[in-house]
């Protein structure tokens, strides 16, 4: 099966400018990736930075569920006129488009694994497997 990943480590590299444009748009990862969309009102925001600092600990659990972290720092985009955040704002978005969890603090990789592999999606994919 063809995957499209981002690289986590590449995002946790890049400037919040330069991230939007490497970053594929939701519509492009439909059917293909699950979208964790974390949003901030700056880079130096230490929820962000904690959440970048637990998704890069266990990026291996999150590429095996097909997960692409997006980051939006921007005070005005697309993705926050269609998300709506507040603030800081964790957003997983399933493989068909529509938003599975969402969470106004940084969310352990335990967690999020366990939101996707309940995914009707998911189970069909272990199956697979």
């Amino acid at each position: 099966m063809n995957r499209i990943l981002t690289s986590i480590a590449l995002l946790l590299a890049l400037p919040a400018a330069a991230t939007d444009v490497s970053q594929p748009t939701l519509d492009e990862l439909v059917w293909v990736a699950r979208p964790i969309v974390l949003f901030a009102d700056n880079s130096e925001d230490p929820r962000l930075k904690l959440q970048l600092s637990m998704i890069e600990a266990e990026a291996e659990a999150l590429e095996e569920r097909d997960v692409v972290v997006i980051v939006d720092t921007e005070a005005e985009s697309a993705l926050r006129t269609r998300l709506r955040p507040r603030d800081f704002t964790f957003v997983l978005i399933g493989k068909d488009g529509q938003i599975k969890y969402r969470r106004p603090t940084p969310v352990p990789v335990r967690e999020i694994s366990r939101v996707i592999d309940r995914m009707p999606l998911r189970r069909q994919e272990i199956g697979r497997d």
